[in-house]
């Protein structure tokens, strides 16, 4: 028929117009079902370092896991998280109640551009995050990661991280606890990014982040802002979130935050932490 041809098309008999009728009724079903799956797997892999993230952490996605760390960018730490999400198999020992509080979010960091290079990369920095249940102390790496450890310490210095939650815990595949992000919502950050360094530090070589590891979540390569995640038991991660420091005490406090568990609105054995984790404050000076 031409294509501007206005006759009806001759009826098809009524069997094969039966026929027609299932398969376009079958094909329809199928789509509608793909659909499904795509979200369902959406869904899923957004439950992530980090990250990552993430995760990913993954998390998370730490990230970042993990879980994040781009001043609008969704949190690595939740592409490392994602990324762990799948080899999870246990069971998390953590709550699946929802925690019966609200994160209290800062206002994003105003900075746009990375702090220029103020500290001593020879020098030893010491960082102490004031967590409601204990201090956690932790020795910068600033030879390894100079510019993670220079923004870190700019950071510190201007109360960035004073009052801001830690808002991701995980308890399943890895074990981290996800902070820095002064939104609560995994997508926070100070305003700018910065790259990636000591990716081949022979602590992470394998995938293996050990318990004591501080690194930062991110949103993918080269995305590093604010938000870092603490290893409190060896976890399995590529590695591609930032190592920039060992916790030298407090590692107790952690697994006690750990203790209690995740609300899993992120998945299982990950989510808020089931009691409020706020870092009161946070100092990192030299020596």
């Amino acid at each position: 028929m031409a294509p501007n041809d206005t006759r009806r098309p001759q009826q098809l008999p009524k069997d094969k117009e039966k026929r027609r009728r299932e398969l376009q009724r079958l094909k329809l079903e199928r789509q509608a079902a793909a659909r499904a799956e795509r979200v369902a797997s959406a869904r899923k892999n957004t439950a992530v370092v980090v990250a990552s993230v993430v995760a990913l952490a993954a998390v998370a996605t730490v990230t970042a896991v993990l879980w994040p760390s781009g001043s609008k960018s969704k949190s690595s730490a939740d592409a490392m998280n994602n990324r762990a999400s799948s080899s999870a198999a246990a069971t998390p020992s953590a709550s699946t109640a929802a925690a019966n509080y609200t994160i209290k979010p800062k206002k994003d960091g105003s900075w746009k551009t990375e702090p220029a290079m103020s500290i001593d990369t020879n020098g030893t920095y010491t960082a102490k995050i004031n967590l409601g249940q204990g201090s956690v102390t932790v020795k910068l790496d600033a030879a390894a990661a100079p510019h993670t450890v220079n923004s870190f310490v700019f950071l510190a210095k201007n109360h960035f991280f004073d009052g801001v939650y830690c808002h991701r815990l995980t308890t399943t595949g890895i074990y981290v606890l996800q902070c820095g992000d002064p939104t609560g919502t995994g997508s926070g950050g100070p305003g700018y990014q910065f790259k990636d360094e000591n990716l081949t530090a022979p602590s992470i070589k394998g995938g293996t982040y050990p318990a004591g590891t501080i690194a930062m979540a991110n949103s993918g390569a080269n995305t590093n802002g604010s938000q870092f995640f603490l290893v409190y038991k060896d976890s399995q991660l590529s590695p591609n979130y930032t190592p920039f420091g060992t916790i030298t005490g407090g590692l107790d406090v952690l697994t006690g935050i750990a203790s209690t568990g995740a609300d899993s609105s992120n998945g299982p054995g990950d989510g808020k932490p089931v009691q409020p984790v706020i870092m009161n404050s946070v100092t990192a000076d030299k020596g």
